[in-house]
């Protein structure tokens, strides 16, 4: 089975473009949404995203930033009490934390703290993962921090439908969101495909089933969606049919996508990019121990990041990280359990 079964209006774009385009879509839409990051206005971004806003929306809507994520967060937070909404852009997400506090303790808390009253209609976007020799300051998958502060929405899509339409959904969604972009995909050519049109979006909180299989389940998101598609394809040759599962939204999760794969295939491996202690794929093992242990028929498994920084060398990077073959060793033992 193909990758999605969504319908596709428009031009082909690949996953950078689609997220430039829903970019110029919501500016457009909504006259009240600002921009805000480094290099974002004149350079376009780092990685070209936000390329065209400037020209297009002017230097009041699209700002040009000190080198400082926690001045970005901040002032995004005070833009959205004062009725804007936000697009904060983190010149890699890796460099988050610098933002850290006002993400978490003043972002994610504010509608709570209200009662209410306040909300916060901002979206913090930026390239993440590994894969392409970025070393330790330039390829973290951090979203688990996030996932771990309520009041926040946590997004990964891995393929430029759902970038163009889940950012369309972070946009209008008037809750924080942190987006989190694979930089590894932005310019994948064998990507490419139609995107939504500038009224659709794809639903924050949908899993989407991007292989049917009755084996196993693989569930992923990001980059990781790729290497268990790959691995599924390799296991279909040793008799071993594969589901793979693509969350696309952490925060909220869609559990009954899980638990609907899980009864038809009775095993499951999780993989994810971010390092094993305390990752996500332990925290769906979790939901599944706790809500799901009535399907299984063999133990779960995950496959991530070994508990180390990224190396830079490219035999050491690939070492430490998921690729195609441990996915699908992982698939070989609960299957013969």
């Amino acid at each position: 089975m193909s990758i999605g079964t969504e319908p596709a209006v428009g031009a082909k774009r690949n996953y950078l473009q689609a997220l430039n385009e829903a970019l110029h879509e919501e500016m457009e839409s909504n006259p009240d949404m600002i921009c805000l990051g480094e290099d974002i206005g004149l350079l376009g971004g780092a990685f070209g995203v936000t390329e065209g806003l400037l020209a297009r929306f002017g230097s009041d809507r699209v700002i040009d930033t000190p080198i400082s994520e926690s001045l970005i967060v901040g002032a995004a937070v005070g833009m959205a009490l004062e009725g804007r909404t936000v697009m904060a852009e983190m010149q890699f997400m890796d460099f988050i934390s610098c933002g850290f506090d006002q993400i978490v303790n003043n972002l994610a808390t504010f509608h709570y703290r209200s009662a209410g009253e306040v909300n916060m209609p901002v979206v913090i976007r930026g390239p993440a993962g590994a894969y392409g020799g970025g070393a330790l300051y330039h390829s973290q998958m951090n979203e688990a921090w996030f996932c771990h502060s309520p009041g926040l929405k946590v997004v990964c899509p891995s393929r430029p439908y759902d970038a163009k339409g889940l950012l369309k959904a972070a946009l209008r969604d008037g809750n924080p969101v942190v987006f989190f972009e694979i930089k590894e995909l932005y310019r994948r050519r064998e990507l490419e495909e139609a995107v939504p049109g500038p009224d659709e979006i794809v639903p924050i909180g949908k899993a989407a089933v991007r292989r049917e299989g009755r084996d196993v389940t693989l569930i992923s998101y990001g980059q990781n969606i790729y290497h268990c598609l790959a691995a599924a394809e390799k296991l279909q040759s040793e008799g071993i049919d594969a589901e793979v599962l693509d969350l696309r939204t952490l925060v909220p999760l869609d559990e009954e996508a899980i638990w609907e794969s899980l009864a038809k295939t009775n095993r499951v491996v999780v993989v994810n990019e971010a390092p094993r202690t305390c990752g996500f794929a332990g925290e769906v093992l979790a939901r599944i121990a706790e809500k799901g242990f009535e399907y299984l028929d063999a133990p779960p498994a995950r496959v991530t990041r070994l508990d180390t920084p990224v190396p830079w060398v490219k035999p050491l990077e690939s070492y430490v990280l998921p690729d195609v073959e441990k996915v699908a060793a992982a698939c070989r033992k609960v299957c013969r359990y």
